[in-house]
């Protein structure tokens, strides 16, 4: 009884982890986003297919246990959209693009269907869900090709005193990934993973577009002409205003929904063990439970 006793507390640590890996890696894809200037999910057709932009990261995951797990990455994110590929009328006649090159880090739990191993099973589904933080500044090019920083601009009237409601939108936010995949290994060493994840954001200002138009007049004031013409660019081939500037307080944006953006890519990632040789383990902690020796 004392030798089971024994054996059974040795043998704890082993249950716990030993069948835990590490794996580290990188991977790539492409990302696209939705919100004011995108309303489909899966933008498709010639127009559609223009907003998806190349995206990379590296990929970080332990796990306890062949189950589950938590996964930390770091990513570089390209969004990009523009009215003028809307099928949406009042899109078009409003007229305006943005692009924002996204840093993100993010931490998540990791599940696997099935329980993926060297010696077991080599193909499992998954999913995860965590939380993350991203830093994105968007902008916009102007009928003369000059990169305008949106938010310096006040586009919607935030940070002047008219519109105290309104206050300069933070360029670091949260954001929340959830998504899922495929993995499977390749020789001993090598897990690939197939996988598409999204981000739910804290802010509506990927794009620079959330709630309504303001005065003018009072934009071309307080921040000058550049403001008035990246807020409202229906008119911008006569490159002057025309009268069609629209009312203040004329729905610009949606504010009542944050934006999002998704990655859809390949992963590539180093597996290696964390307990190491089990074998030696059993050797060197565990008492001799068998055989004549004491």
């Amino acid at each position: 009884m004392k030798r089971l006793l024994l054996l059974s507390l040795c043998l704890l640590p082993l249950l716990a982890f030993g069948q835990a890996h590490h794996e580290i890696g990188i991977w790539v894809g492409a990302a696209n986003y939705h919100g004011d200037l995108q309303h489909d999910w899966i933008p498709s057709g010639t127009n559609g297919g223009k907003t998806y932009q190349p995206s990379a990261g590296l990929i970080y995951k332990y796990f306890p246990n062949p189950r589950w797990g938590l996964r930390f990455g770091a990513s570089y994110i390209r969004i990009t959209a523009a009215d003028s590929l809307s099928e949406v009328r009042a899109d078009q006649l409003r007229n305006l693009s943005f692009a924002n090159n996204i840093v993100e880090a993010y931490g998540a739990f990791e599940f696997n269907f099935l329980p993926i191993e060297v010696n077991r099973f080599k193909v499992s589904p998954y999913i995860f869900a965590g939380l993350g933080v991203f830093y994105g500044r968007p902008y916009a090019m102007d009928n003369q090709d000059r990169k305008m920083d949106l938010r310096s601009l006040s586009t919607e009237g935030q940070g002047l005193p008219m519109y105290p409601d309104r206050q300069v939108y933070p360029l670091v936010n949260a954001m929340f990934p959830l998504g899922g995949g495929i993995k499977f290994f390749v020789g001993k060493t090598l897990m690939i993973s197939a996988e598409v994840a999204f981000r739910y954001t804290a802010t509506d200002y990927l794009d620079d577009v959330s709630r309504t138009y303001v005065n003018m007049d009072t934009l071309l004031a307080y921040k000058g002409v550049n403001a008035v013409n990246m807020s409202y660019r229906g008119n911008e081939k006569s490159y002057q205003w025309d009268g069609n500037y629209p009312d203040y307080r004329f729905h610009r944006g949606d504010a009542t929904q944050n934006d999002w953006y998704w990655t859809a890519g390949i992963s590539a990632t180093i597996y290696f063990s964390a307990f190491g040789n089990i074998k030696k383990y059993l050797q060197t902690q565990c008492p001799r439970v068998f055989g004549h020796g004491r």
